[in-house]
């Protein structure tokens, strides 16, 4: 039956409640959940129960609201097709689920220190740069100054003292809800060709509307400014939305630019068509040009520069230093954030697919896997909203060799993912509370940059 599958998908995630449910008890309960609730509340238990409880979230309350409904609400009384201990039995299944969401609420914990003893190993936090609100991208330049954009338009330099001094040349944006300056990369050459590359919201005015998509152009650094601006990558076309950019950028070892370019919040049109480049990773050289061996290269209509469909909001994307693949993460909506591994030509299924449910509790989807669309690698529920992403391959990080650190925005920690393989085998969140964690990365020297918003901070993680 299917609710044993969703057991089984429920025992896969590391930090799942699970184990302590094989009694009979619940199992009838999760049957009874398929069977009753799933069809308006969503086959992922544990993404309804990240919710807003009008009613009640204690046992009594739940048992209430199950038994007697609230039919002007659209809730259907249950007590005459459950018995009482169905019910019963109903309500702690769904107290299992909010114990695993809550876990998560790391609101009431106060940092007292910079100073964090972790599994592995304790580090200190070292201040990089202060005084901005929401720095989004980071990298650094061969000199050791330390590039970084602020979500409202502005890129900065950093000096190895943190002096900030404001860069020329930058796009104009679209600084909304979720646009503005987005992630900045160097070429692989860039010694030689002096050549960085920029993802951004742009902006365009039409028929008396504000329209936007996720763009990148590459730039030519030279006396501590942007100059000589190409086009890469406009996702057109444009749209009236605010939300859902993107737009993470990495080079691969041969040269090739990877990015995201999310749905731009249209789920129902773009990703799981070919014919337009949202809800898509893309794969181009250097130069802006298509690499003849792209997956969708010569298909009718399709956008050629296509590597990969079917994503929601992807705001991570790094390539595993020792295996050379491309892994990527995305936002779900109401739970069901993904961890995937990114193979070209495949479609990875939002939202055909998801574990997630609706900001408002309603479903949009009932199908956990689908013939043809890739499962993830791993799942968050509730959703942590995962924001940047990188492989740690430095030595001065003892047993975090191989662990990929991602940032959460949602609950405010960077959460350190160890990996054997293709599976997620164990998570450790990291300097809970911290502040909504933007973007992480490794440096040229080694250590671990994060940057956090509002106040912005980049911050270097120092092992003691």
């Amino acid at each position: 039956m299917y609710w044993l599958i969703v057991h089984k998908r429920m025992q896969e995630t590391s930090d799942s409640p699970v184990e302590t449910l094989l009694d009979s008890a619940t199992l009838r309960a999760m049957a009874n959940y398929q069977t009753y609730c799933a069809s308006c509340h969503g086959e992922q238990m544990m993404a309804f129960a990240d919710r807003q409880w009008k009613h009640g979230k204690e046992r009594d309350s739940l048992v209430q609201s199950i038994a007697d409904g609230y039919v002007d609400a659209g809730m259907p009384a249950w007590s005459a097709a459950l018995t009482a201990q169905d019910i019963e039995e109903m309500a702690d299944y769904i107290l299992t689920g909010i114990e695993h969401v809550e876990k998560y609420g790391f609101e009431e914990i106060t940092l007292s220190s910079d100073t964090f003893e972790t599994e592995k190993l304790t580090f200190s936090l070292d201040t990089i740069v202060e005084g901005m609100d929401i720095p989004w991208g980071m990298t650094f330049l061969p000199s050791g100054e330390l590039l970084v954009t602020e979500k409202k338009g502005i890129l900065y330099l950093v000096d190895q003292e943190g002096n900030k001094t404001e860069v020329k040349g930058a796009p104009k944006v679209r600084f909304d809800s979720q646009g503005g300056l987005l992630d900045i990369v160097l070429h692989p050459d860039f010694e030689t060709n002096h050549w960085l590359y920029i993802s951004y919201s742009d902006i365009e005015e039409k028929d008396g509307e504000t329209l936007s998509g996720t763009a990148i152009n590459r730039y030519t650094w030279a006396d501590n400014q942007l100059t000589e601006p190409v086009e890469i990558f406009k996702g057109k076309p444009y749209s009236k939305a605010q939300y859902h950019y993107g737009s993470k950028i990495v080079f691969d070892k041969d040269g090739y630019l990877f990015f995201t370019a999310s749905d731009r919040a249209n789920r129902d049109e773009n990703p799981q068509t070919l014919t337009n480049p949202m809800g898509k990773i893309h794969r181009l050289k250097d130069d802006g040009s298509v690499p003849e061996d792209n997956p969708f290269v010569g298909q009718e209509d399709a956008v050629p520069s296509i590597y990969s469909y079917g994503h929601r909001n992807a705001q991570g994307l790094s390539i595993d230093p020792n295996t050379g693949s491309l892994w990527a993460h995305e936002h779900g909506p109401r739970g069901g954030d993904e961890l995937n591994l990114i193979e070209p030509g495949k479609n990875y299924g939002w939202p055909v697919i998801s574990y997630g449910i609706n900001y408002d509790g309603t479903t949009f989807t009932n199908t956990l896997e689908k013939e043809g669309m890739e499962q993830p690698i791993h799942y968050w529920v509730p959703s942590i909203a995962p924001c940047g992403m990188t492989f740690v391959d430095s030595d001065k990080y003892p047993g975090w060799e191989g662990n990929i650190l991602i940032g959460s925005l949602r609950f405010k920690y960077l959460n350190r993912v160890v990996v054997k393989g293709n599976q997620v085998i164990s998570e450790e969140p990291l300097m809970k509370n911290i502040g909504r964690l933007r973007n992480v990365i490794q440096g040229p020297d080694g250590y671990i940059y994060v940057s956090v918003e509002n106040p912005g901070y980049v911050f270097r993680l120092m092992p003691i």
